[in-house]
């Protein structure tokens, strides 16, 4: 997201520290044009003062870091925040510390839409004309995704093997996107059984049965 701003300060160095102090980023990071040169004057009459127009381009993935670090503060809770970078413009966005687990919920629900809204935070256009590429963030607390995946994963294998013992359809519990992909994903492996997904989004649920 590109941000601007009019600066002004008694040389162009100054100037462009006061934009790095807004911005709250080194003044490297920035880039500039000299709208006004500065001038010193003779006993200040005279005196002009630098004006710089300074760019920010924040990356996507230090927005939704910011959002999350925030988000925390506010809460008080006592957690770390790292960042990886994944494959593309993939960016794992890993939780950990005492009160993490609070914001996982029920089945990952919390940590969803959390992961919802640190990809708003990442990928706010700051105009129509910017064109940038979309930045996936995941965000996994105390490796609960891993774990998660892990469980389902045995689920996914249990119910196929009640499938083909007693030839009778399984009907999961509703679930994420995310997580009917890894059934589907495991079921895939297994023969003599497929799955399908039924219900309203928000309510989806994955169906196991026999092959045709």
């Amino acid at each position: 997201m590109k941000q601007e701003l009019i600066v002004t300060g008694a040389t162009i160095e100054e100037a462009l520290k006061n934009g790095a102090e807004q911005f709250g980023v080194m003044p490297e990071e920035l880039q500039y044009e000299v709208l006004v040169e500065p001038k010193k004057g003779i006993l200040g009459i005279g005196k002009v003062l630098a004006k710089l127009k300074v760019v920010y381009t924040a990356d996507p993935a230090d927005l939704a870091l910011d959002f999350i670090r925030t988000l925390l503060e506010n809460m008080n809770a006592e957690a770390t925040v790292s960042l990886e970078k994944k494959e593309g413009n993939e960016r794992l966005v890993r939780i950990s510390g005492k009160d993490a687990g609070t914001l996982i919920g029920y089945h990952g629900e919390t940590l969803d839409a959390l992961q919802y809204l640190a990809n708003l935070a990442a990928n706010k256009k700051s105009d129509e004309t910017d064109e940038r590429n979309y930045t996936r963030i995941l965000v996994d607390i105390e490796n609960y995704r891993e774990k998660r995946a892990e469980t389902l994963k045995a689920l996914a294998r249990r119910m196929a093997g009640r499938v083909l013992k007693y030839k009778r359809n399984v009907t999961l519990e509703p679930m994420s996107a995310y997580e009917r992909r890894i059934i589907h994903s495991e079921i895939q492996g297994i023969e003599g059984v497929t799955t399908y997904s039924v219900g309203a989004e928000g309510n989806r649920k994955v169906v196991i049965q026999l092959e045709d």
